[in-house]
């Protein structure tokens, strides 16, 4: 089964086209192991507003599994991807956060500076994790091998009990 991921870059230099988007092909090629299809790609400004827009909009038109964004997670006054998702979210996840933010404390303890999160809009889960390469590449490691269950249990896709936890 391959799930629909959309994979959001929040950069206002990125889309005004002065940076090259790196941290969303890493994303992107990431998921190709879930497996994933991208049926949506976009990167939008650092702007709460132009945030909000995009997600609205995929979540309407291409009904995602996932949405994974980059960028925006820090403590910077720009940084305002987390304010822009929380709204949103009808729960947060944050055992993935947890997660992601743990793998980056075992590189550099400016991971705990993260405002990285997950949670659900609907039968989606959404992630957002650092701008950086790195921080995505190692947010992404981290949770990568939980998320086709968690992608099957928020589609009723699964029974009770995963197969790893069953009495043999």
């Amino acid at each position: 089964m391959s799930f629909r991921a959309c994979v959001l870059t929040v950069s206002t230099k990125g889309a005004r086209g002065e940076r090259v988007d790196e941290s969303g092909e890493k994303i992107t090629e990431a998921l190709a192991r879930l497996p994933a299809d991208v049926v949506g790609r976009a990167v939008v400004s650092d702007e709460v507003e132009d945030i909000q827009r995009q997600l609205r909009e995929w979540l309407r038109v291409t009904d995602p599994d996932l949405i994974v964004l980059t960028g925006g997670t820090g403590l910077g006054p720009r940084d305002v991807t987390p304010q822009a998702l929380e709204p949103l979210l009808d729960y947060l996840v944050p055992g993935i956060a947890e997660a992601m933010r743990a793998a980056g404390l075992r590189k550099t303890p400016h991971a705990m500076l993260s405002r990285s999160l997950a949670g659900v809009v609907g039968r989606t889960l959404v992630l957002a994790l650092p701008g950086s390469p790195r921080g995505v590449a190692d947010s992404l490691e981290a949770v990568i091998e939980a998320l086709p269950h968690g992608l099957r249990t928020l589609r009723n896709q699964v029974s009770d009990s995963p197969a790893a936890h069953r009495p043999s």
